[in-house]
């Protein structure tokens, strides 16, 4: 297949998420989250045109598990890239699992525990 041929065709394919590899409407998840972007902790180690361009595209039942799964820290100190994300165990788990449903499936939420 030619390079215009691969071209052509990636732009006729639905986007894909970053994680889970569905073909659905994506969200943007910030790396480095952007509460974070003015403490000088973070403005020290990255410059800000990284802090706003370091973006992953995923789809939101993927998006919902990190911010459910990571702090807000964790996630820019520890799983700022993709690689780091995949890295963690239950990450992926949960997109290991999800890349089997179809791509409109959304799973159902855990109901939280309530304390007696």
């Amino acid at each position: 297949m030619s390079a215009e041929a691969d071209a052509s065709s990636s732009e006729t394919s639905p986007p894909r998420c970053a994680l889970c590899g569905r073909a659905t409407p994506l969200t943007r998840h910030h790396l480095i989250p952007r509460t974070l972007h003015r403490k000088p902790r973070y403005r020290k180690r990255h410059d800000r045109d990284h802090l706003h361009t370091a973006v992953l595209m995923v789809c939101r039942p993927c998006h919902s598990h990190l911010h459910r799964t990571l702090s807000e820290r964790e996630l820019a100190d520890h799983y700022a890239s993709r690689e780091a994300l995949l890295s963690h165990p239950e990450i992926r788990t949960f997109v290991e699992w999800l890349a089997d449903k179809p791509d409109g499936f959304v799973p159902k939420r855990r109901a939280r525990r309530r304390g007696s």
